[in-house]
């Protein structure tokens, strides 16, 4: 059962829309969020990367960061850049990137269902981007930022929102800078909110495809405000954080890549020896190539594309062990490069496929070795790997579109 709630957001006035969306916090750095803001003091960087107003302090993570944060976000709704909802509603959001579209609910969902595991995770977490959101949310006193939810497609559901979206003006309808549309419908006729709601409950599970830090960091939020108030009755809207809800139909998985520093003391040929006893090896004679289908791989090395097959001897039914990560770390990334931990490790990065390989061959002519090209996760992977309760390996899968930030807002 799926616990939903609307929720009186905040978000920008109608005229301010198209300046105010950014996207989110956690995939740019402090440079890329400073250049993206350039120029545009309503950009809601100044709210989710507010480090960017405070060139003199090194540290992103210091309290004058966080409390920066605080006086951007109340400076937006004192000015009238961002404005309250008259009463709790849900929100219809759809996004369209290269003809491809995706609709989801936004709403708040449950703090206690995080916690028992409902909502239900693939990915462990890391206490340091944690804390981050955490300090962050707190000062603002609210949800910043959405995180990003599936479940599986659900035909009553798609029915009520087609019915609502097909009669209806949405109150946001552009196109942002990054050539992906965005629109948002206001749902607020309590009957139609009664339906959804009830047709959630109907959903065995909510999964988490995007936000696993946002998530841990709102929760933890609301249980820090819970001790805060020992008389708290549940209602309070710190008991729960906001979220998309999109159908497991509509969504696209990426690529998630590696580039590493180095070969581990190795030669090339003797990288690529170690590497015939684990992979059908093809030089590509043009490049760049890309994985045809599961359990191939590319490298980019020395200037050239090699075709990755795994033989059958390191393949695995097991819902983890047979991913292309799972191999990948297994058999080559830790074994033969001496990467035991890639979530601390700091000679490996990740590149989301969105990047294109060319970002691979940039990288590895700039400051790496090697880079792994991999076949994306497919949606049903995910859940199936949800539903056992196990964890993939860390920048397993990459989402487009992303959520546009600043668009809705959940106050605590």
């Amino acid at each position: 059962m799926a616990v939903i709630r609307p929720f009186a957001a905040l978000r920008p006035a109608k005229q301010y829309a198209e300046k105010v969306i950014s996207l989110p916090y956690d995939v740019m750095n402090r440079d890329e969020a400073s250049e993206l803001a350039a120029g545009n003091p309503l950009s809601f960087l100044h709210i989710s990367r507010s480090e960017i107003d405070l060139p003199h302090i090194a540290d992103p993570h210091c309290p004058e960061v966080y409390e920066k944060a605080k006086s951007n976000l109340e400076d937006f709704v004192s000015r009238g850049i961002l404005i309250r909802e008259k009463q709790a509603s849900l929100y219809i959001y759809r996004q369209t990137m290269d003809g491809r579209i995706q609709t989801g609910i936004c709403s708040c969902v449950s703090v206690d269902e995080y916690i028992e595991e409902s909502i239900k995770k693939h990915e462990l977490t890391r206490v340091e981007k944690e804390l981050d959101r955490i300090n962050h949310f707190d000062a603002c006193n609210a949800d910043t930022e959405p995180v990003f939810l599936t479940y599986r497609q659900n035909d009553q559901i798609h029915d009520l929102i087609e019915e609502w979206t097909e009669s209806h003006v949405p109150v946001y309808d552009f196109t942002a800078a990054d050539s992906v549309g965005h629109m948002l419908w206001i749902i607020d006729d309590p009957d139609i909110i009664d339906r959804i709601v009830a047709s959630f409950r109907l959903v065995p599970s909510l999964y988490i495809a995007d936000g696993h830090h946002r998530s841990a960091s709102a929760v933890k939020v609301g249980q820090k405000r819970r001790k805060e108030n020992p008389d708290y009755t549940g209602s309070e809207e710190f008991n729960y954080f906001m979220a998309v809800l999109f159908p497991d139909t509509d969504l696209h998985i990426y690529d998630y890549n590696r580039v590493v520093k180095d070969l581990n003391g190795m030669s090339t040929k003797e990288f690529i020896t170690q590497l015939s006893g684990l992979f059908d090896i093809e030089k590509k004679k043009a490049g760049p190539f890309r994985p045809d289908k599961k359990h191939v791989f590319s490298m980019y090395l020395e200037g050239g594309w090699y075709r990755l097959a795994a033989k059958k001897s390191i393949l695995s039914d097991h819902a983890i062990k047979g991913l292309d990560v799972s191999i990948l770390q297994d058999y080559v990334l830790m074994p033969l490069l001496g990467i035991s931990d890639p979530r601390t490790d700091k000679r490996i990065d990740f590149i989301g496929g969105i990047r294109g390989l060319g970002e691979l061959v940039r990288r590895v002519e700039k400051d790496m070795s090697v880079a792994f090209a991999l076949y994306p996760v497919s949606m049903e992977d995910l859940l199936s790997v949800a539903d056992k309760n196990e964890i993939m390996p860390p920048k397993s899968t990459w989402f487009e579109p992303k959520l546009g930030s600043g668009l809705l807002i959940h106050t605590l």
